[in-house]
């Protein structure tokens, strides 16, 4: 792959790991196939499925980092194993100097489906979340809480709004400000932004960047939008397909801060950038598509 810069690459393991936040090492996931009666009758042996291999990441502190790779590449399987959902097969993760060894408040999930409780309303959800990490928190300081982030989100007069009221844009803020409410180091985004109309997908984008200029958190975000990992990110990894996806390169994004996206494709290198990113794409997918169709 031709790059514009070497300036807007870096290795997938930077020797000085030590000022990195996450640090991911020799990560491996996978998942062990079962022998069923009908595999012994047949004499077969069960399949494992290596889905991703070998990932090493490091990631500073308040940085916003995205990951992009084709379908199948173990994107969400690398984002929970964060999160702490999953048990790496080999590997491991550190964060803060202290290995991740399941959820925990210093990690908030954002995840495509919303995930909100439907029998509460909005301020009830963020408030459950909360209650959950800080149980001896006063309600006093819980209740300003709330309030602080159902703003920050741009949500003040639907607080006592229930998830079958509000809009896919609406429901997604809301898990955005319940992810943040709890004060959480990384902010871990899966698609969040998927399952919505063009027109609000641009607006929680632009939302997102102007919550990430206030609070600064690290953010890692899984997507397939090119434009919106250009527009978001610090850095950009890029997976290869799977099984046994691995990191093929990790772009640095040199675009200036805060960034307006009608002004982005004014910015030096995007067009490179954004073309690099397409071709790997294209190859990937193409690749696991003449894939699929060897193993009819």
């Amino acid at each position: 792959m031709h790059f514009p810069d070497s300036s807007t690459m870096t290795p997938p393991l930077n020797p000085d790991i030590a000022a990195a936040q996450l640090l991911i090492q020799n990560v491996s996931k996978v998942y062990y196939g079962r022998q069923t009666w009908v595999d012994k009758l047949l004499k077969q042996t069960s399949q494992d499925f290596v889905a991703i291999a070998d990932i090493n990441l490091q990631i500073a502190s308040n940085t916003f980092v995205s990951i992009i790779g084709p379908s199948g590449c173990g994107k969400s399987t690398l984002l929970n194993i964060i999160a702490g959902l999953l048990r790496p097969s080999t590997g491991s993760i550190i964060l803060n100097g202290e290995p991740i060894k399941g959820p925990g408040p210093d990690r908030g999930v954002v995840f495509q489906n919303y995930a909100l409780m439907p029998w509460m309303n909005v301020a009830e959800n963020l408030r459950f979340a909360i209650e959950t990490v800080y149980p001896n928190m006063p309600l006093v300081q819980q209740k300003s809480i709330v309030h602080e982030y159902i703003d920050l989100v741009g949500l003040s007069g639907a607080e006592h709004k229930h998830p079958h009221e509000l809009s896919g844009g609406m429901k997604q803020r809301v898990g955005i400000a319940r992810a943040l409410a709890i004060n959480p180091e990384i902010l871990l985004m899966d698609e969040p932004f998927g399952a919505l109309d063009a027109l609000t997908r641009g607006f929680l984008q632009d939302e997102v960047a102007r919550i990430w200029e206030q609070q600064r958190k690290t953010v890692i975000l899984i997507t397939h939008s090119i434009e919106e990992a250009l527009l978001l990110s610090d850095q950009i990894v890029m997976m290869t397909r799977g099984p046994a996806a691995k990191i093929a390169e990790v772009l640095n994004i040199p675009f200036p801060r805060p960034r307006k996206r009608e002004e982005l494709d004014q910015y030096s290198h995007y067009h490179e950038l954004k073309a690099a990113l397409e071709q790997h794409l294209s190859r990937e997918t193409r690749a696991v598509e003449e894939a699929r169709i060897r193993r009819k």
